[in-house]
């Protein structure tokens, strides 16, 4: 690889922070089709062999990656995202990461690596004029494990929205996962319990899209990471306690004229302050959301969150404060003004999740698309007659039905790739599959002494 000035002043940087703190080992860190996230670890003499991207890992043992026949694939280290892991830090010793892009043996960016599907959104972005800005909010859960460190269904406190301690016991948690991203680079906004007992948010400073998958990627990471430090089991699954609220994953979104240096969401001459290309980019959401929800919304237990009564949106509409809507704009205007889509929950893989909102808003963007009626009556108290006279359509109830819209649009195929967009499908189908046949304990609790 050939090395810019820029990364060569960033690669100098990297060297004195290692020598700084003792850093002995790197980890090589990448995602699957999933988002989970992989990685392998070198000693720090192998620094420049990393930078080269001359790392070489076996793409047929991961999810979605390559065939047996066609399995060598090389990691290619984003320089911007080097940092050193607080909790490994010793007199003498510390340890670091590089989020990677995966290449081919020929150099080129390896099609089935999520990362790279982000990348080429958003240069397609690029080639319209524009910048993307994202700004995530991921809740999660923290239960209690038990002797042997597995979780259980016990929260770690019972406090309710916006509590303080002694009702809220996650704060201590809080803190030390503000300590580890704060070291790690982030910029952290805000942090609170959030409705649900047991649930909490952080809350992040936006970032281009690129950076901002990898800051939620490495937040999920550190979140784990150091509530297992505390003995407890963080999860991301949307929907873990029956009856409680779930954890969603509200994605804050905007476009930036590159050529105009102004956000382009902006227009102080509106009523609402939007301009045009705001209305078209919230109306190719509000088109293509019901094609892309298996992505942003990827697992069975996702559509147990998407139900009326808690708070999130199963409805396809928008409004410019409207909380009950699945889009709605957030009150702050000019160079903050932005779009809120609210229905992607936390276990979705962020570079594929942010790369379909991207596509599909800039699809009406492009195609000038005429945005719908805002609604800003509470959409939940709504009736069916009511929705259907105002034509206000839901999103699909299920993993399948969302796979089904999934398959039948144009944007999974068009964003994603052959390659992702088949492999994705074909996991998927299996998981809805097994589940599918899967004999539950809700129905042998109902039906098996009945008949």
């Amino acid at each position: 690889m050939s090395v810019t000035t820029s990364q060569a002043e960033t690669l100098e940087s990297i060297k004195e922070v290692i020598k700084e703190k003792s850093v002995e080992l790197l980890h090589l860190q990448f995602v699957d089709i999933e988002g989970i996230l992989k990685h392998v670890t070198v000693t720090v003499e192998q620094l420049e062999q990393v930078v080269d991207g001359k790392i070489m890992f076996d793409g047929s043992s991961i999810k979605g990656f390559s065939p047996i026949n066609k399995s060598d694939l090389y990691l290619q280290p984003d320089l911007n995202t080097f940092a050193v892991l607080p909790w490994s830090v010793e007199e003498g010793y510390s340890e670091a990461r590089f989020i990677c892009s995966v290449k081919t043996p020929t150099g080129d960016d390896f099609e089935g690596d999520p990362r790279n599907v982000l990348k080429k959104t958003v240069e397609k972005a690029a080639d319209q004029g524009y910048s993307i800005s994202v700004g995530p909010e991921l809740e999660f859960f923290l239960f209690e494990t038990d002797e042997l460190g597995r979780p259980t269904q016990q929260t770690q406190d019972f406090a309710g929205y916006f509590e303080p301690s002694p009702h809220d016991n996650g704060e201590k948690v809080r803190l030390e996962i503000y300590r580890a991203l704060k070291q790690m680079g982030f910029t952290i906004e805000a942090s609170h319990h959030e409705v649900a007992r047991g649930q909490h948010e952080i809350n992040f400073k936006y970032n281009n899209a690129l950076s901002a998958a990898d800051l939620a990627t490495t937040y999920k990471w550190v979140v784990k990471t150091i509530a297992k430090k505390f003995g407890l089991h963080a999860t991301f699954m949307p929907k873990p306690i029956a009856g409680e609220n779930g954890s969603g994953m509200h994605v804050n979104i905007s476009l930036f004229d590159n050529e105009k240096q102004a956000n382009a969401f902006y227009d102080e001459t509106d009523s609402r302050q939007l301009s045009e290309k705001a209305y078209q980019f919230i109306a190719g959401l509000i088109k293509n959301v019901k094609n892309f929800v298996a992505v942003t919304n990827p697992l069975i237990n996702s559509y147990k969150r998407l139900v009326p009564g808690y708070e999130a949106p199963c409805y396809i509409a928008w409004s410019a404060s409207n909380r009950s809507a699945l889009i709605r704009i957030p009150a702050t205007r000019g160079a903050g003004t932005r779009v809120e889509i609210r229905c992607p929950d936390p276990s979705a893989n962020p570079y594929l999740a942010f790369a379909l909102i991207a596509s599909a808003g800039l699809d009406g963007v492009n195609n000038k698309l005429v945005t719908p009626e805002e609604v800003t009556d509470d959409i939940f108290s709504m009736t069916s007659e009511e929705l259907k006279m105002r034509e206000i359509d839901h999103l699909p109830s299920s993993l399948e039905f969302a796979l089904n819209a999934f398959e039948e649009g144009d944007i999974g195929k068009a964003t994603l790739g052959e390659h992702v967009f088949g492999e994705y499908v074909e996991l998927k189908r299996k998981e809805w599959d097994s589940f599918r046949t899967t004999v539950h304990g809700w129905e042998l609790e109902s039906y098996h002494t009945k008949f």
